[in-house]
């Protein structure tokens, strides 16, 4: 039922944008592809107004809005410097649409350090943030459990951080 919902609202500007600045975790890349789609198909008309976002700060433009709550998408799927939010999120979403396996760990390893950098109280945080480690332990991952962070969202690798830093101190 919740995919439903999502989807049928997905189809309105607001619903739209709801779901791409939500924060609601797991995002897959597939679904985190939907997502941006759906705010790019109504770019212009959520462009005329300014958005207040997690703080009482300044208001936003869409294209400040985009970078705070889906900047994560833009720097694993779309890594390049100084072209325009839209265009980078559009190569994003088209990445993610289609992405296999093997494109999202290279997406996830790009967030890693982004993801590291907000990571408190390793006592692994050597191992944890050995690429080679990273990889071997994305590597074994089940299938769905893969699935679960393969849109590289910062707060999803946080989480997997967390658990291996976990497991390690078990061991």
């Amino acid at each position: 039922m919740r995919d439903a919902y999502e989807a049928f609202f997905r189809e309105t500007a607001w619903g739209a944008l709801y779901f791409v600045t939500a924060q609601d975790a797991p995002r897959s890349a597939g679904l985190s592809a939907l997502r941006l789609q759906a705010v790019l198909r109504f770019w212009e008309p959520l462009q005329s107004v300014r958005y207040l976002f997690k703080t009482l700060g300044p208001a936003l433009t869409l294209d400040e809005l985009m970078v705070a709550s889906c900047g994560w998408a833009m720097d694993a799927w779309c890594p390049v410097g100084e072209t325009p939010v839209r265009t980078r999120l559009k190569t994003a979403a088209e990445r993610m649409a289609r992405a296999t396996r093997e494109d999202s760990l290279e997406a996830i390893l790009r967030q890693m350090p982004r993801a590291l950098a907000y990571a408190r109280d390793l006592k692994h945080r050597a191992v944890v943030a050995d690429p080679s480690f990273q990889r071997e332990r994305l590597a074994a991952l089940e299938p769905s459990a893969f699935e679960r962070v393969s849109g590289a969202c910062t707060a999803d690798l946080l989480e997997k951080l967390y658990d291996w830093e976990h497991e390690l101190g078990l061991q």
